[in-house]
């Protein structure tokens, strides 16, 4: 059925074994091949094979180009990361815990505090209402106003959100957040305030 071409070529295996094959490694007191490489022989001692095969000259002469070590006495110890890390932890740890002391401490608060502050502080209308917002929550004014000027509470632009359910039947939703400032206008810090 249909010519030649079209079926697939049959494979063919070798009439003659190749060279290598049946080549197997000399037993104990065998001859190998001269030029074959000598096997390695265990030994409890090492002997002079044993040494001159765990040498490495590319390794030696790059050790000897870079000659000997110096040490720097007066280096300082490095912390490493996960030391400053776990201070970095018990560092915030124990500011939560001031700031749910009973005796509260000034300009200490705990996260969801915080969020609460900069939340109503959106809403302000007056430098008053600010102050009295500040005194609140046992913020100094000047920190609240520093702090408000790199830290915010999320706010969404609703214009900007968009809904929508995937081909998975996932519903997604993206949106764009803003920066929202009270409408007021801030007097430059030590300006007399």
């Amino acid at each position: 059925m249909g010519s030649s071409a079209s079926k697939p070529a049959a494979r063919k295996l070798a009439r003659t074994p190749p060279a290598w094959a049946g080549a197997r490694t000399p037993g104990f007191g065998e001859q190998a091949h001269p030029h074959a490489r000598p096997t390695a022989q265990a030994s409890e001692k090492k002997d002079e094979a044993i040494l001159r095969d765990s040498q490495d000259p590319q390794f030696l002469a790059n050790l000897s180009k870079l000659g000997p070590v110096t040490v720097d006495h007066h280096m300082q110890t490095i912390r490493p990361a996960a030391a400053s890390a776990q201070q970095l932890y018990q560092t915030r740890l124990r500011s939560e815990d001031e700031a749910r002391s009973s005796r509260p401490t000034q300009n200490r608060l705990v996260a969801s505090s915080l969020m609460d502050l900069l939340e109503e502080r959106k809403f302000v209308s007056t430098e008053k209402e600010v102050a009295e917002l500040a005194k609140k929550y046992g913020v100094d004014l000047e920190k609240l106003e520093r702090l408000a000027r790199h830290v915010n509470s999320v706010s969404v632009n609703q214009d900007t959100v968009k809904r929508w359910v995937g081909k998975d039947g996932v519903e997604n939703v993206t949106m764009v957040a803003s920066w929202v400032n009270p409408r007021i206008e801030w007097p430059v810090l030590g300006s007399g305030r």
